[in-house]
């Protein structure tokens, strides 16, 4: 280590980079158990043999979905056994196509044919919690997640899982909540069952929401500014309704309509888009690079007649 070195998590959090409008895309995913050690990519470097594991993730990003590997909190290496079932969930975080169908194979080479679309697995209407512990990735991921991940598990053994690289390492720890895949950022071991009881309940914890996987960045950037704004913070608010991109002098911008809190109510949000400084977004990073970040610049409302 360098002098001045200090960990992804702690540089982000002194610069307070912004959460909202950071999570990474995903509309559907694939989530495969993989117990054991995973390497710098979790399922390529893992229990699963390679070539499955090459084919798998290339069938899965092929469809258009994302990849994840998930695996109980808790086991220490003695007490792993040989793997003999690989259990599977179908995650749909599309608005209003939410759904969580879960199956399992006895032989990983079944995984490459597990139909794509939904129509297998048995359909599951409880939530999915999955925790990034990726210390392969990154070591705030480790370092952060595995007290959230215990903390969680034991509220909610059932639903709670360690899980693979989520993006935005600085913002450790890191989790997203399915079936809606709602990304959080810089989640407290001491917090964490609250975010999980408030989703439970049909609301959404704003101070660490970085934003829904299944939407565009501006939008979940507009969302958290709209929330930010009103103090609503139902799991249904804000519903996007159009986004496009008015530039102005080169400089990005962007005009978003959500659903306002009252019925009819369009909410208006015109954001700039910037570059940040140039900053080191990982630990492992050795190149300083700038981030995409959105500003509020002006925020109105409007009702039909």
């Amino acid at each position: 280590m360098t002098d001045g070195w200090a960990p992804c998590s702690d540089r982000s959090l002194e610069r307070d980079d912004p959460l909202g409008g950071s999570a990474g895309f995903g509309e559907r995913w694939f989530l495969v158990e993989i117990d054991g050690a995973w390497g710098t990519h979790a399922i390529l470097q893992s229990r699963l043999d390679p070539d499955i594991a090459r084919l798998f993730v290339t069938r899965v990003e092929g469809a258009r979905m994302r990849p994840l590997a998930i695996r109980r909190t808790g086991r220490r290496a003695d007490e792993r056994r040989a793997q003999s079932r690989w259990r599977w969930a179908i995650v749909d975080a599309r608005p209003g196509s939410e759904s969580v169908r879960w199956g399992e194979v006895d032989d990983p080479a079944l995984l490459l044919d597990v139909p794509l679309d939904g129509s297998t697995g048995t359909p599951s209407d409880a939530p999915i919690i999955a925790v990034c512990t990726h210390a392969r990735h990154d070591q705030c991921c480790a370092v952060r997640g595995r007290p959230v991940v215990a903390a969680i598990a034991k509220a909610f053994p059932k639903q709670t899982w360690e899980c693979s690289h989520l993006g935005g390492d600085r913002f450790a720890a890191t989790m997203i909540v399915f079936p809606h895949g709602f990304h959080f950022g810089r989640v407290p071991a001491d917090h964490a069952v609250e975010i999980v009881d408030r989703y439970l309940a049909g609301e959404v914890d704003a101070r660490h929401l970085r934003g829904r996987s299944s939407l565009p960045n501006v939008v979940q950037a507009a969302q958290a500014f709209a929330a930010g704004a009103d103090g609503n913070s139902a799991v249904s608010a804000h519903r996007p309704l159009a986004h496009r991109r008015l530039d102005a002098a080169g400089e990005p911008r962007w005009s978003v309509d959500l659903e306002g809190t009252q019925a009819g109510e369009v909410v208006t949000l015109e954001l700039g888009e910037r570059m940040s400084a140039p900053i080191l977004s990982t630990c492992a990073a050795t190149h300083a690079a700038p981030v995409r970040e959105f500003e509020l610049l002006a925020l109105s409302r409007r009702t039909p007649g």
